[in-house]
């Protein structure tokens, strides 16, 4: 049977069906043998697991566990944390760790993500994995399902008890007294450590709509329900500010006093601002207020996904504080920084509490709310959406007509796919995707989803409202590609 579990922008993805225990045994079994190859991995070392809320969380962890007892090696139970949370462990523990998230997408899917001692798995290394041939042990399984439910040892509170202290020791005592947070838990792994570190820092902390089931929330395409929300809690409870996060934890959701999100990619540039940061990496699909700010000596444009931003920053030799973001609003730190006398270590995966804690610091800092910090920055704004079941061979033949490698051909066959209902296009970028800068300064970055079967669209604009309706005017004309390409 043919396997349909693949490695997307990072770790490995799929239907739920799909990533049956044998599959989820082998794709363990697989990234053990190239840690061992490398000689990352040695006998009798341990493997921390931990996991998300998703139904089908468990099980998997129980596969992983399984592979890494029939490798020689002895699983950790890290137990249900944010992603960040096991790579830190990883890190400080100087050992592999094995995430089980399929971070926003549905309940139906789910995926893996694969930490090495030093942390994420980039992309040579998703090679290495993919180059092994496990020897699957099969008298571990009935068919695809493994015979016991019981590989996974007792649970370790230690990461999760280390990722609370990392954030409750770098910042100052009472950092946050005065303010009235609403945390969105929903079914985020977070939904309980972030009231802790929040209160933990003083603020008084409302815990809101939590929920008895997986909820997708995709900090990048935030849905209808959860924008009414954000305002209507607002209104209702006065907040300085609404904190959430995606499943996994490793992506932010912050709002402003009015219960309005910020865009995952300003957030960053706050942040990095806050931790006066000299060098930053950031994919090509992030808003360019971080070039225009003029903050930091040197900005790297990647291809969308957190490995290539974590390259991307180890390839910068000729900086002191090193970190990046992307747009979905997860923060990486490559070298530690300080505050005052303290240091925060280095953090090089997606990482989403700390974006809350410093734009809120930040904005006490310059004695602003949320919304005026945001004013001090240029004047970009970005809207993203997307088309569901957009198949990827389509997307790729939609976006692979308009790459001809000669600019006023590719300007012309742009210009023709959307019916010349947008301004001329001057510059193109192909780093991920189609990124288009327009005659008036307006940008449309076309690109299909790494994870499934989508087309993404993100635009920018000198204001929300056209960025927008600039997007509004791209998705049509994508449904129109879906109908006539097809």
């Amino acid at each position: 049977m043919k396997n349909k579990v693949k490695f997307g922008t990072s770790g490995i993805r799929g239907l739920v069906s799909d990533m049956t225990d044998k599959v989820c045994y082998a794709y363990t079994l697989a990234f053990l043998d190239y840690l061992r190859s490398i000689n990352a991995i040695h006998a009798g070392h341990t493997v921390g697991i931990g996991g998300d809320l998703r139904s089908s969380t468990p099980r998997i962890m129980n596969a992983v566990a399984a592979a890494v007892i029939d490798a020689g090696y002895q699983p950790v139970n890290c137990g249900l944390l944010p992603t960040p949370a096991l790579t830190l462990y990883g890190i400080s523990q100087s050992i592999p760790t094995i995430m089980v998230t399929g971070s926003h997408i549905p309940d139906d899917r789910n995926g893996i993500k694969f930490n090495k001692p030093e942390g994420e798995v980039l992309k040579q290394d998703e090679q290495g994995i993919l180059a092994q041939d496990p020897m699957l042990n099969n008298a571990l399984f009935n068919d695809q399902s493994l015979f016991k439910e019981d590989y996974l040892p007792a649970f370790n509170p230690l990461a999760e008890q280390q990722y609370i202290t990392r954030y409750l020791d770098f910042f100052p005592e009472n950092a946050l007294a005065g303010l009235r947070l609403g945390v969105y838990q929903h079914s985020s792994v977070a939904r309980d450590l972030l009231p802790t570190i929040l209160s933990g820092l003083g603020a008084e902390v409302l815990p809101l709509g939590r929920a008895d089931h997986f909820i997708s929330v995709d900090t990048e395409a935030i849905r209808e329900e959860d924008i009414l929300l954000a305002r209507q809690w607002s209104e209702q409870y006065a907040l300085d500010c609404i904190i959430s996060t995606d499943g996994d934890a490793d992506r932010p959701l912050v709002s402003d006093e009015h219960g309005e999100w910020l865009r995952g990619d300003v957030a960053g540039i706050l942040v990095a601002q806050f931790l006066q940061l000299d060098a930053v990496a950031t994919p090509v699909s992030s808003n360019s207020a971080v070039e225009k700010s003029a903050s930091f000596a040197q900005v790297l444009r990647t291809r969308i996904g957190s490995p290539y931003v974590i390259s991307a920053m180890q390839s910068i030799s000729d900086a002191k504080k090193i970190g990046g973001y992307e747009a979905n609003g997860g923060f990486l730190l490559n070298t530690s920084v300080s505050l005052g006398a303290k240091q925060l270590a280095a953090l090089p995966t997606r990482d989403a509490v700390i974006v809350p804690l410093c734009i809120l610091l930040a904005a006490q800092k310059a004695k602003l709310s949320i919304a005026a910090l945001l004013k001090t920055l240029p004047e970009r704004y970005t809207f993203s959406d997307r088309i569901k079941d957009f198949a990827t061979e389509l997307s790729q033949s939609v976006l692979a007509k308009i790459q001809t490698g000669q600019l006023s051909d590719d300007a012309a066959v742009f210009s023709n796919l959307f019916s010349g209902q947008l301004e001329p296009a001057v510059s193109f970028n192909f780093t991920d995707g189609v990124r288009v800068t327009l005659a008036n300064d307006e940008i449309v970055h076309l690109r299909g989803s790494g994870n499934a079967p989508e087309l993404r669209c993100y635009t920018e604009a000198g204001s929300y409202v056209r960025a927008q309706a600039l997007n509004e005017l791209c998705i049509q004309q994508m449904h129109r590609w879906k109908v006539t390409y097809a």
